[in-house]
Formats: C-alpha cells, structure tokens, sequence
C-alpha cells in the first residue's frame, strides 16, 4: 500500500482511480463496508483504490479544542485500510484554508484535478466543502458535470444501533467494551510507551507496565478489564514477553483510590510474562470490563481482589479465544 501525506506526494503520471472519504476514526464495522465496496469496484474497473483521510481531526480545526477522543491513531487507521485491500492511504492536513473550500472548489481541485476519481464511494450522510455544505446530492451532480460516479452507501445497523464512531466512543467512555468490540468488529485498543510509574504493582506481587497513550486517546471508564497485551516495538524485549504476540492481561484504569491516588493511570499486568518493558510502544485490546474501580480497606483486601481479577480475565480471556479459534 502507498502512503501519501497531501496532494504532492500524487505521482505525476497518476491516472483514474476509485475514491472514498471520510475520518475513519475506528475503522469500525461501518467504515469496513464502505472501504469494501470503494475496494470493489476498483477491482472490477482494474484501476487504484485511494482512501483519503485528515489530520488533524477536522473538528479541531473548525472548533479548537473540540477534538474528540481518538479511537485509532493514524497509524492503526492505515494498517486497517491496508488489511482491507486499500491501494493508497492518502492523509489530507486538514488547515484552515483546507477548510474553507467550496464545494465546488473542493470537487474540482482535489478529486478531479488531482485524482482523477473515476467513482467516489461515501457514506449516505457525508458532507464535504466549506460549512459541510456539499452533500451526496451534489456531489452526484458535479460527478455528472466531470464524468466521476458516487456511490452513497447506506451505513451498517445492528439491532436499530447505526454504527458510528460517536457511538463506540460512547460505548469506550462507558466501561462498555464488549459493545465497542461488537461495532468495531474487533476490540477497542489502547497504544502508547511503557513509562515509569510508583512502582507499586511490584511491591504488591503485581507488576504492571504503565502506559502513557497518545493525547485525545479513547480510554475506557474507570475500573478492571480483561485484555490482550502486545508489545508493538521498537526493539527486543528482555523477557518472556514476545514482541507480536498476544498476551493474557489484566488492566486497571483510574486513579488507585486505596492508596489516594490522583492521577488516571492505564496499567497492565501481563499475567504469564515477566520482563522489562520500559520504553517499549504497546497495545492494549479491550475485551471485558470485571468491575468498576473500588476503594479498599486494606492492602491485604486489595491483593486478594487483586488475584480474583487475574483469575477472572484469564478465564475469560482463554474461553474467548477458544471461542474465536471456533
């Protein structure tokens, strides 16, 4: 898959292909379908598939400080695209002047002039241009105008739930990790560097790699989850935690109230590995939500829990991955 980042790096002898357009923030089950289709009929016209993305998140530039949490950095949203047969992933900067195109101007200069779109696949409620004032309507009849078709595909529904970014963020913030799986079509993940915390973990016989996610990063609500731990790179690992696989975990998501704590931490305790993990990009795959977080009376109360949480998410974990293996 190609990479571009804006509209310099297209080839110069770059000719038609099939485009679709959106933030793609999750990759989820409703992305999937639109990226499937785009993929599709570029396979059936024998030309490219281009998705193209923004960054930063548009509603950071049209209202500063209204960006919502990320569900997937631009990174996970790339290797997504790729694993669904995307040819080219393109990442628009998304700057004021960007937003301030017409419609018009948006059509013309960018899809037909620079790419050349042969069909642009988007979903039945997208918007485009200055003030989102371009919709699928009229975007047809510029597409009749410069000899580009549009697909405007209705968005997957499960059970009158519309698959939506806004509504797995929904599911994130509320512990719900299930129902975020469910929509994604995969569990909701957390990435970030393995930094230094109190060291507490280990004091207590539960060491836990600490991490620091990206800003704007969709964390879940406070409490215990079972998940899946996978140290990402950059390097080897001094340990019995291999790099690329999946690993049995059992995260805590607050502020440790037991010992006042006052800052949200993310940590994982990798339930059948040991090893130095400091500095290390990892991904956390949220599977279940055990409990909320709770204050104890005691250290001695907290440990036990603490082992009763441990037993929990492996039992958990392994059944669904018996399940999964079918």
């Amino acid at each position: 898959m190609q990479r571009w980042r804006g509209l310099d790096d297209v080839p110069a002898d770059w000719g038609r292909c099939v485009l679709t357009i959106g933030v793609f923030d999750g990759v989820h089950r409703g992305h999937a379908q639109l990226i499937s289709r785009a993929v599709k009929a570029a396979s059936e016209r024998g030309i490219p598939s281009v998705l193209m993305t923004f960054d930063p998140h548009p509603m950071e530039v049209v209202r500063p400080g209204s960006h919502p949490a990320q569900l997937t950095t631009l990174a996970r949203r790339a290797e997504l695209a790729e694993e669904l047969g995307i040819d080219v992933f393109c990442v628009m900067p998304f700057t004021t002047e960007f937003m301030k195109l017409t419609p018009e101007r948006y059509a013309h200069e960018i899809l037909v002039e620079r790419l050349h779109v042969a069909e642009v696949v988007v979903g039945e409620n997208f918007t485009f241009g200055k003030k989102a004032a371009g919709t699928v309507d009229m975007l047809r009849q510029i597409g009749g105008r410069f000899g580009f078709a549009v697909d405007g595909v209705n968005l997957l529904a499960e059970h009158t739930v519309t698959f939506s970014s806004t509504y797995i963020r929904s599911c994130v913030d509320a512990g719900d990790v299930a129902a975020a799986s469910e929509a994604l079509g995969r569990p909701h993940r957390v990435e970030g560097v393995v930094v230094h915390g109190d060291g507490r973990g280990r004091e207590l016989g539960f060491p836990t790699a600490n991490i620091a996610p990206p800003m704007h990063s969709a964390i879940p609500a406070d409490g215990v989850y079972a998940a899946w731990f996978t140290v990402l790179g950059p390097g080897p690992v001094i340990g019995t935690v291999a790099p690329g696989e999946r690993h049995l975990a059992a995260v805590s998501i607050g502020t440790n109230p037991t010992f006042s704590g006052r800052t949200r931490t993310v940590e994982a305790f990798v339930l059948d590995g040991e090893a130095d993990l400091y500095g290390q990009h990892v991904a956390v795959d949220f599977v279940e939500r055990l409990r909320g977080m709770e204050k104890f009376d005691s250290v001695e109360a907290l440990i036990v829990q603490m082992g009763r949480d441990a037993e929990l998410a492996r039992d958990l974990l392994t059944r669904a991955d018996l399940h999964h293996r079918g």
